[in-house]
């Protein structure tokens, strides 16, 4: 079946239980889930509902939509994504970010787990992605031209929107929680960075690292998304630490600091939905 067959069969399904039309969509990273957890009149559509939505086997990713209101504004909460490494197609990987446009959600906020690149950047720390590098050497997009559902040549020039990172930047500073900022690489995984490749990936201008994203980001620009990225530095990049890295660790990491980011995102919200109108 066509891709955008499936997507016709899943926003059928999707519309049937929707009471009302999301502006913005939120993606909550390995450990970030708890922002779904205070959307308000929330409806919850578990994804193995959803006909054609790959399920995710990965600790910390719920897999469920959350559609409600945060600071009065109507959301659309990912709990949980799909990762390459999971042996899905990036088909699959990215198959939600067709599932919003056709929902008509234009913005896209996604957050993920990363490991830092830059020494200055420690676990904790919440980094505004500016621009991206795909190390894995795959694209969503490759294909027959009957499979796109976009352009096949999507500009990305600015892969994430500027003034969204202003408004988050803006609110991170009135809140007292300045953001770093940086450039995120993506790798397949699931095995952590080796440290040979951590200095490779900071010879390139990465700051941090993680196993998702980027994919979902290529296609969000190729359906002409806008897209707000933001990191939160789980750990340190093999190399820049003597402690061994594990999944368990840099969740707990996210969940600690997921309130913070929570918090923040409360504010950030209303002021991404309200910059362009």
């Amino acid at each position: 079946m066509m891709l955008k067959d499936k997507v016709r069969k899943s926003l059928a399904y999707l519309q049937g239980k929707l009471d009302r039309s999301p502006q913005i969509a939120i993606v909550l990273g390995s450990g970030l889930g708890g922002l779904a957890e205070e959307v308000a009149d929330a409806i919850i559509i578990p994804v193995t509902a959803i006909p054609f939505y790959p399920m995710s086997t990965v600790p910390g990713h719920q897999g469920r939509w959350v559609i409600g209101d945060i600071s009065g504004v109507p959301v659309l909460c990912i709990q949980g994504r799909v990762h390459c490494y999971e042996g899905y197609s990036l088909q699959e990987v990215t198959y939600y970010v067709h599932l919003l446009k056709a929902l008509g959600v234009d913005k896209l906020v996604i957050t993920t787990a990363c490991g830092s690149l830059n020494p200055e950047y420690q676990p904790g720390d919440l980094m505004l992605i500016t621009d991206q590098i795909n190390f894995a050497f795959k694209n969503p997009l490759i294909g027959k031209p009957t499979e796109l559902l976009g352009p096949r040549f999507p500009d990305m020039s600015e892969a994430f929107d500027v003034e969204m990172i202003r408004v988050a930047e803006q609110v991170g500073l009135d809140q007292g929680h300045a953001f770093k900022k940086g450039v995120f690489c993506w790798v397949t995984g699931p095995n952590y960075e080796t440290a040979a490749e951590v200095r490779a990936l900071q010879k390139l201008g990465g700051d941090a690292v993680s196993m998702s994203t980027a994919p979902e980001v290529i296609v969000a620009r190729q359906r002409h998304m806008k897209v707000l990225g933001i990191s939160l530095i789980t750990n340190l990049g093999t190399g820049l630490s003597a402690l061994p890295l594990a999944h368990a660790e840099v969740t707990l990491v996210a969940q600690r600091a997921g309130a913070r980011l929570a918090a923040l995102l409360k504010e950030i919200i209303p002021k991404l939905v309200l910059f362009d109108q």
